[in-house]
């Protein structure tokens, strides 16, 4: 190895090992989610479990507020507008709907919270953990998880998705937005909504093209 290719190496290395050491703090919070939000739809029931999620999907979700700043910085190269529709929406839901209007969820049956946990921490164990190996183990990703990577989404989007529809909409029908923050509130979600669709739209075709990109590259190296 050249002198200067060391010194490449050594300048990345503080970004590579503060990328590796958040995706797998992410992906151990998510493991550990999932986990709960299984031990209680097994023990409890979905109407149970928001009680024991709330906050700790609130925290973890918080925590991502560092990916479009990571964008921002040029510290990843993901493309900030996907980045921030997906953080934002999140943020939306634990905090905009579950922490303001938490009636808004616990007078459902909890199957769309339930739904949506299982959809984000599904997709974000697979997603960190990827990125985990990518940082970790030089690029060399098992092919299972390249694959759970690049497809379970098709199923747990629209999944994802729908409940967090559900949630934002039960909000509004059910008059708690309104009661408790005025017509401004319930419009507000009203717009939301609206944004849902041109929204996940975006995020859909953007998985759909970066699942193309990779599986064609698969096909290239065999």
């Amino acid at each position: 190895m050249s002198s200067a290719s060391t010194k490449a190496s050594s300048a990345s290395s503080p970004k590579q090992t503060y990328l590796l050491a958040y995706n797998a703090i992410s992906a151990v919070l998510w493991a550990l989610l999932l986990v709960r939000v299984a031990m209680v739809l097994a023990l409890f029931g979905p109407a149970h479990l928001f009680g024991g999620t709330d906050t700790f999907v609130r925290d973890i979700q918080t925590l991502a507020l560092l990916e479009p700043l990571h964008s921002v910085l040029g510290v990843v190269r993901a493309p900030l507008l996907t980045t921030a529709m997906q953080v934002s929406s999140r943020l939306l839901l634990v905090w905009g709907i579950a922490w303001l209007f938490p009636d808004a969820v616990t007078t459902s049956s909890g199957w769309p919270w339930a739904g949506m946990l299982v959809a984000w921490s599904v997709t974000e164990v697979v997603r960190y953990g990827y990125f985990v190996c990518v940082l970790g183990r030089g690029g060399r990703v098992p092919a299972a998880l390249v694959w759970a990577r690049y497809n379970f989404f098709y199923a747990l989007y629209p999944l994802g998705i729908s409940c967090e529809c559900w949630l934002v909409a039960r909000a509004v029908w059910t008059g708690v937005a309104e009661a408790e923050l005025g017509p401004v509130a319930k419009w507000t979600l009203l717009a939301v909504l609206g944004i849902y669709v041109p929204g996940s739209y975006i995020l859909y075709t953007h998985m759909i093209a970066q699942r193309r990109r990779v599986m064609r590259g698969k096909q290239r190296a065999e």
